[in-house]
């Protein structure tokens, strides 16, 4: 007996493949107004934040323009600054099970996050389009659009 037969025998449904959707990981950067500024490739939904960072060379382009950037604690261990003052990703310290941050680390966390208020309200007028409740196509097809999505949402907020 085959594989997929013992499954099936045990109770265990054979996964049908027909329906399989993949989401899309789009990683965008704002002023600090929250205007939109660029979209970096899509990739698939699985991707990391750091990970898309790492690959689109998200620190070097902020060196090279002399920025820096406030980003969640999915950006943890992105950039590795050489010197105190050095800009660069911002992301705050990570608290876990067994180590509380201290009052300090937590007053710390708190100026980023009202820094990215606005930030998020950028992100909030892209999402509104309809389309990207159900975009499931490929990446680089998906990257087109959502540039497009972009300048229109740019647009319709600059009316």
């Amino acid at each position: 007996m085959c594989e997929e037969e013992q499954r099936a025998l045990r109770g265990h449904r054979v996964p049908c493949r027909k329906h399989h959707r993949h989401g899309l990981h789009f990683l965008a950067l704002t002023d600090d107004k929250g205007w939109l500024i660029r979209i970096c490739a899509a990739r698939p939904g699985r991707t990391h934040d750091a990970t898309v960072a790492r690959h689109d060379h998200l620190v070097e382009h902020l060196e090279a323009a002399g920025l820096g950037a406030l980003a969640d604690l999915g950006f943890l261990g992105v950039d590795k600054p050489d010197a105190p003052d050095d800009l660069g990703i911002v992301a705050g310290f990570k608290a876990t099970r067994y180590r509380k941050p201290t009052a300090g680390q937590k007053e710390a966390n708190r100026v980023p996050a009202a820094g990215r208020a606005p930030v998020e309200h950028g992100f909030t007028h892209l999402k509104n389009w309809r389309i990207l409740t159900k975009l499931r196509s490929d990446p680089a097809r998906a990257t087109g659009l959502l540039r497009v999505l972009l300048v229109l949402t740019n647009l319709e907020v600059n009316r």
